[in-house]
């Protein structure tokens, strides 16, 4: 909120200058292209001076300008193409305070600050030049500087001694470079540092009391520095701290610990991290906050039961902005006593409770617009308080059906129902959770009615889980929490992964599946696919206790996906559709065989065969008889063999499958030697 009040007091000052003449004429010889005149400034400890000026900004000068008007109080060389100083040619400029070589081409603080005596000189300004390093006693020769401005530098090493001789320095601008590290050195010539801006710097961590030597320092710019936490005693020593800004981190909890050592904090940004809830405690005993931003948090869900509690200065309540904010514990502020601006705009709200607004009396004014707000008997707060809206054009009721883009404010308490029925707000359930087996799933469920409602979980084999439920079956103990007010939490640790989907065997046109899991789940379901752009998809139901299934008629060489949905059923009525997205089914894909190729061979018909067998069979008994009665009778062999070439040769027909160059020929004769 340090940016707030920064805002703050440039209105003033400017409102202030309203009335003054911006710029004056100075009647001086001044340097060629430059303008000499007298405007006003503001030290860095907020004392205005009419300055005589030497504006020489965005000249592309390759040196200084020369001679320089004596009185000059303030010289303005941005933008230029600077990368050495000739000290001598400032040597005769005693009045000299304020020096701007910001936007130019300094690549070593030496040919900056090396023999430059300027014993007036109050404000540095060296951002956007190209400085990679801050040997030791880098501005030692500045005893009176008090603003030393190095932001957006290359800047990634830093000297422990760097900033020796600089112990009236007030505002420390080291922001936006590439510094990995905080070394507590830095700071220990600076026990009079206000404001130390340390953004922007890929710093993942603090060091512990790091900042014990700022006894002085009132703000402190922590954004955008890729923090994830912050160690309890990081913050220890800053003793006058008002201002404080973790603005685009990676926190993932409120730093709660570390920040009630800060006993003095007035602002506190908390702005884009990633809090998916603000806890109990959280905030609390902070007894000097006025001001406080939980804004552009992308995972923000819920704010719990005195998430905010002894904060009796605060005044100003920013929360706005986060996508999936759904819940405000009725209970959530508790001892708020001064609040006057509560900021609640554009995220998930359906209501503001009317335990929230009783608990908040000295409330002028409240933000609710871009809320899909639901205006039941949660809102009579509305009619009882004067409360005034901030856009009320734009906050409008999204239920119920009859008052749907009314204007709240235009909605009287006859027009909203005498109860409310209990609506769990969607935005605040993951899409999709992923755990590993044996590990922890922590689910939250959050709902608002009158009367209270009672809130319970249930599993897909329909055990439930609501107040004083036993263990999980199969010894996986879960608890559930209900509060008076409805808020249920689900915690089950060792959530099991139970099944696995695999293929066992697959040929051509069929493949057998298998999966294990502990518990019949009811209304099991598998599908499949093929992968292409043009495939019908399939589906069957499972039996309960029914651990493989053989896919068949399916294509050979085709690439499949099979999916085991388990607990699900199309078209059930207790099934919403964010529910049948959140199951995520046990998928995998697999590939049918190639059809075998065919191979030319010699075969038969099992008709030809079986008439070969029975020829050869005639043919084997007519040998026999003949060759009996030649043997009786006393033929001669030769006459034999005569006899048998008279009768007709026996011709077997062969048949084969293939190209006709495979084919053998087309008869064989049986032939006998003399010898038979």
């Amino acid at each position: 909120m340090f940016l707030l009040c920064a805002v703050c007091v440039g209105v003033c000052v400017l409102g202030a200058l309203g009335s003054l003449p911006q710029a004056l004429p100075w009647h001086v010889p001044c340097p060629g292209r430059c303008v000499c005149h007298i405007k006003p400034w503001f030290s860095p400890d907020s004392v205005y001076h009419e300055a005589p000026t030497v504006d020489c900004n965005d000249l592309l000068l390759t040196g200084l300008p020369w001679p320089l008007p004596f009185g000059t109080h303030t010289l303005h060389l941005q933008g230029n193409n600077l990368s050495e100083m000739d000290a001598g040619v400032l040597h005769g400029l005693p009045n000299l305070t304020d020096l701007d070589l910001s936007q130019n081409h300094f690549s070593h603080v030496r040919a900056i600050a090396q023999n430059l005596s300027l014993p007036s000189l109050l404000s540095l300004h060296l951002e956007e030049n190209h400085l990679s390093h801050l040997p030791e006693a880098s501005f030692s020769s500045l005893l009176a500087l008090q603003e030393l401005l190095l932001s957006h530098n290359n800047l990634c090493s830093i000297a422990p001694g760097a900033f020796t001789g600089l112990s009236s320095l007030l505002r420390l601008h080291i922001n936006n470079n590439r510094l990995t590290t905080i070394n507590p050195m830095w700071f220990g010539p600076l026990q009079n540092l206000e404001v130390l801006m340390l953004g922007g710097n890929p710093v993942e961590t603090l060091p512990e009391q790091g900042f014990l030597a700022l006894k002085s320092l009132r703000s402190l710019i922590l954004g955008g520095m890729g923090l994830r936490g912050l160690a309890d005693n990081a913050l220890d020593g800053l003793e006058g701290l008002e201002s404080l800004s973790f603005y685009d981190n990676l926190l993932i909890k409120v730093p709660s610990r570390a920040l009630r050592r800060v006993k003095g904090l007035k602002f506190l940004d908390l702005n884009k991290n990633r809090i998916k809830v603000i806890n109990t405690g959280d905030v609390r005993d902070m007894v000097h906050l006025k001001e406080l931003g939980l804004n552009n948090m992308e995972e923000l869900m819920s704010i719990e039961r005195a998430a905010l509690e002894n904060l009796p200065e605060l005044t100003k309540l920013e929360i706005t902005n986060n996508p999936r904010l759904s819940f405000i514990h009725p209970q959530a502020f508790a001892q708020l006593s001064r609040l006057e601006s509560l900021m609640l705009n554009s995220n998930c709200l359906s209501t503001l409770h009317h335990r929230t607004m009783s608990s908040l009396p000295r409330l002028q004014e409240v933000s609710l617009h871009s809320n899909p707000l639901r205006c039941d008997c949660l809102f009579h707060w509305r009619t009882s308080r004067v409360v005034r809206f901030i856009q009320p054009q734009a906050t409008l009721c999204s239920e119920p059906p009859e008052l749907k883009a009314r204007r709240v404010r235009e909605v009287s308490s006859g027009e909203m129902s005498a109860s409310c029925l209990p609506t769990i707000p969607t935005a605040s359930l993951p899409s999709n959770v992923g755990v590993r087996e044996g590990g922890k799933l922590l689910l939250h469920c959050r709902a608002l009615a009158d009367p209270q409602p009672q809130l319970y979980w249930v599993t897909p084999s329909g055990l439930r889980l609501g107040p004083a439920s036993g263990n999980a079956s199969e010894g996986a103990p879960a608890s559930s929490v209900t509060a008076p007010e409805g808020i249920a939490e689900s915690s089950a640790s060792m959530l099991r992964v139970e099944t696995s989907l695999k293929v066992m065997e697959s040929g051509e046109h069929y493949a057998i599946l298998s999966w294990q899991n502990r518990r019949n789940y009811p209304s099991t379901r598998l599908s499949w696919q093929a992968v292409s752009s043009d495939a019908p998809a399939y589906s069957t139901r499972i039996l309960a206790g029914t651990h493989s299934f053989n896919l068949t008629h399916l294509q050979a060489g085709t690439f499949y996906r099979v999916c085991l949905h388990l607990g699900t059923s199309e078209g059930s009525k207790h099934n919403s559709k964010r529910s049948k997205a959140s199951r995520k089914p046990q998928c995998i894909s697999f590939r049918t065989k190639q059809v075998a190729e065919p191979r030319a061979s010699l075969q038969l018909s099992p008709e030809l065969t079986s008439t070969a067998a029975t020829l050869l069979m005639i043919l084997v008994l007519i040998l026999m008889l003949l060759a009996g009665q030649g043997w009786d009778s006393g033929k001669h062999p030769s006459a034999l063999f005569q006899e048998i070439k008279s009768h007709k040769s026996l011709v077997i027909m062969q048949k084969t499958h293939g190209s006709n160059k495979n084919q053998p020929k087309r008869s064989e004769k049986l032939l006998f030697h003399h010898d038979c």
